[in-house]
């Protein structure tokens, strides 16, 4: 995919300019829902879109968000925004969430039956995830993008894409137990592909240590 350019601003900046609470209710806005207009963003938030476009245009030039344009109404384009495949703000989030899934990856047993039934409850949440792309590759981008895995997307070939998730938003977890917690993520790349490429195969998905990330995923079967 084409590399996306951002001001290369240091993380902590890039991080304090999420201190403010528009800028911060915005980027978790689009970590939750996905490539979203100014309007939408500005009807989910309940604030005026001039408003909402000062703060998402201080975010593109941070790096946190990219910008698209998109056919509207009438053939008018319009701005659609999405989180930067590179955002990785380094503030202080809260914890309880995250040590609440290392504990949920501990209880959960890394058994053949287990293991089937974490990859398909992992293939219904990605049904609900998946959002309305113009390409299976972008649907893939966007969704990797908002779960805070970092793609890198080659999709030169027209059946296949190969990504490499620069990323590990889950690593404490996958140190717990990372079978489970890969099946999961495994089992969510089959949910999306059911919506928007139900012909394409997930032909290979292989973790790596979550501290070093890398992880591969390759799809076929995308031109039928």
């Amino acid at each position: 995919m084409k590399k996306l350019s951002r001001v290369d601003l240091p993380n902590g900046e890039r991080a304090d300019l999420l201190v403010q609470a528009t800028r911060r209710r915005l980027f978790i806005l689009l970590g939750e829902i996905g490539p979203a207009s100014t309007d939408t963003l500005a009807e989910r938030l309940g604030l005026h879109p001039n408003g909402v476009r000062v703060q998402l245009r201080r975010m593109l030039d941070a790096g946190l968000v990219v910008r698209r344009r998109v056919p509207g109404p009438r053939g008018r384009p319009r701005d659609e925004w999405i989180v930067s495949p590179d955002a990785r703000p380094g503030d202080d989030s809260p914890q309880a969430y995250a040590a609440l899934a290392r504990w949920l990856a501990r209880a959960i047993p890394a058994t053949p039956r287990r293991l089937a039934e974490v990859e398909a409850t992992g293939r219904d949440i990605g049904r609900e995830l998946a959002a309305p792309a113009a390409t299976p590759q972008q649907a893939m981008a966007d969704l990797m993008t908002a779960l805070g895995f970092q793609p890198d997307i080659d999709d030169q070939s027209p059946d296949r894409l190969s990504c490499t998730l620069r990323n590990c938003p889950y690593r404490e977890s996958v140190r717990e137990n990372q079978p489970v917690v890969c099946g999961l993520h495994r089992g969510l790349v089959r949910g999306l592909l059911d919506k928007v490429a139900p012909h394409a195969r997930l032909d290979r998905f292989v973790p790596h240590d979550p501290d070093r990330a890398g992880c591969e995923v390759e799809i076929a079967g995308l031109a039928a």
